[in-house]
């Protein structure tokens, strides 16, 4: 595993900085903002750090290059004792002389059998037999020539040294093994189902070799997680004509809200061409809170009853960047209601295009949340927008749901200011936070 931190003026520069050294598979762990040091610091630009991780596939490589350089030693001293031992026997040229020249040629082959473009062994279990085979080889040469006592003693030695490691290994095994059941422990305090906690601690711990440092295994159970939330997928524009944006989802999370931040966001920020519309005509408030908003973005707003409606303010709108859509918030037990929304979405569906977002609550209990996404998974495909992420210390219903729809995940809320108190899904803020960070 490769940890390292690249600077540059902006995020991208960075990224781009460390995709070229690293390769285009860094994940990225980290993004803050930084400031030059210095006299004159204040005059310098602030620049943004960011922290990448990769996977460094050389590690087996070094250890195997390690491997055969013991082998290598031990080698030279049975040969040594060969070559005492048939010292007086054989003046000619000895089979200790063959032997090890055949050896030398064999790990010169086993070297250049090396992938020259990954620097790793191809098949290293293979290689590290055949060297301990010819290192038995070796042994047998021998075997009558040395005196049974010091044969005793030398196995005496290997079998204590070899209970030495063993219980050096074990040892490490359980310590690694208490730091993954902490980290599953965590990942269930922030209310990460159970399975899936345990899912992702085992994936790691099973992967990871025993010995193994606790900040590189943390690092690793820190990538797979971010690599299980995956990027967040936001909206993005119509190839052609205006993009219909509907905001669907139960009542009381705050959907209406969440419409006039994002409506904020474009018309303000971005200067598009947006219009407002609403099909929710069971809460009147719900559809003067959001004109209310449109009058103050100045942009237009219009109250659709049935479909004949929505195709005339698609028509009306033809020329607009953006048309976002408040449905209905309703029980997602309510089959009426859910038929009649299924209709208001579907009836744009060879007209322009179009993008569904579920709004849910981060407070709601994970079961609840399963029923809720069940029930708008029979209507349409969707992504999902987090909600009140301020009104909750602990953000495992992110991941659980996620995981259990496979949805992308693309805004959350933190507040009801508009439009300041919304943002673009970060998963290395999630993880942290997840794993007993700070939120």
């Amino acid at each position: 595993m490769i940890i390292k931190k690249f600077q540059a003026k902006t995020e991208s520069e960075a990224i781009e900085a460390a995709k070229k050294e690293l390769g285009p598979n860094v994940v990225i762990m980290n993004v803050r903002n930084v400031k030059k040091k210095g006299l004159f610091s204040f005059l310098k630009p602030q620049m943004v750090e960011i922290t990448v991780a990769l996977e460094d596939d050389t590690d087996r490589a070094i250890q195997e290059k390690a491997n055969v350089r013991n082998i290598t030693e031990a080698l030279g001293r049975v040969n040594s004792i060969v070559e005492r031992a048939e010292k007086t026997d054989r003046p000619e040229r000895s089979t200790r002389e063959d032997n090890k020249e055949r050896f030398d040629r064999t790990v010169t082959d086993d070297d250049d059998a090396m992938d020259t473009k990954s620097g790793v062994y191809e098949r290293p279990s293979q290689k590290s037999n055949i060297l301990e085979e010819k290192l038995d080889s070796l042994q047998n040469l021998i075997e009558g020539k040395l005196q049974p006592e010091k044969d005793n003693k030398d196995k005496d030695k290997d079998i204590s040294k070899q209970a030495k490691e063993n219980e050096k290994e074990e040892k490490e095994d359980d310590e690694l093994t208490t730091f993954f059941n902490l980290l599953r422990s965590t990942l269930i305090d922030n209310e990460v189902n159970e399975e899936y906690a345990t899912s992702i601690v085992e994936e790691t711990r099973k992967a990871t070799k025993p010995g193994t440092p606790f900040d590189v295994a943390l690092a690793g159970i820190y990538q797979k997680m971010i690599l299980k939330f995956a990027k967040p997928s936001t909206i993005t524009p119509a190839e052609k004509g205006p993009k219909v944006v509907f905001f669907v989802g139960p009542t009381g999370v705050g959907k209406t809200t969440t419409i006039a931040k994002i409506a904020s966001k474009f018309s303000v920020e971005q200067k598009k061409k947006i219009a407002l519309l609403t099909s929710d005509t069971y809460r009147i408030a719900a559809a003067e809170q959001l004109k209310t908003y449109a009058n103050i973005l100045e942009v237009p707003f219009r109250i659709i009853y049935t479909i004949d409606e929505m195709e005339d303010a698609l028509d009306d709108f033809r020329d607009f960047d953006y048309v976002f859509v408040d449905t209905a918030g309703h029980s997602h037990t309510n089959i009426e209601q859910k038929g009649i929304m299924g209709e208001f979405i579907h009836s744009v569906d060879s007209v322009v295009e179009k993008e569904v977002y579920l709004v849910v609550s981060s407070t709601t209990k994970y079961r609840d949340l399963k029923s809720i996404a069940d029930a708008y998974s029979e209507i349409t495909s969707y992504k999902i927008i987090f909600t009140k992420l301020d009104e909750t210390t602990a953000l495992g219903n992110l991941l659980n749901l996620k995981l259990y729809t496979d949805a992308p995940l693309s805004y959350v809320t933190c507040g009801q200011n508009v439009p300041d108190d919304i943002e673009e899904f970060n998963a290395q803020r999630t993880v942290k936070n997840l794993l007993g960070g700070k939120k």
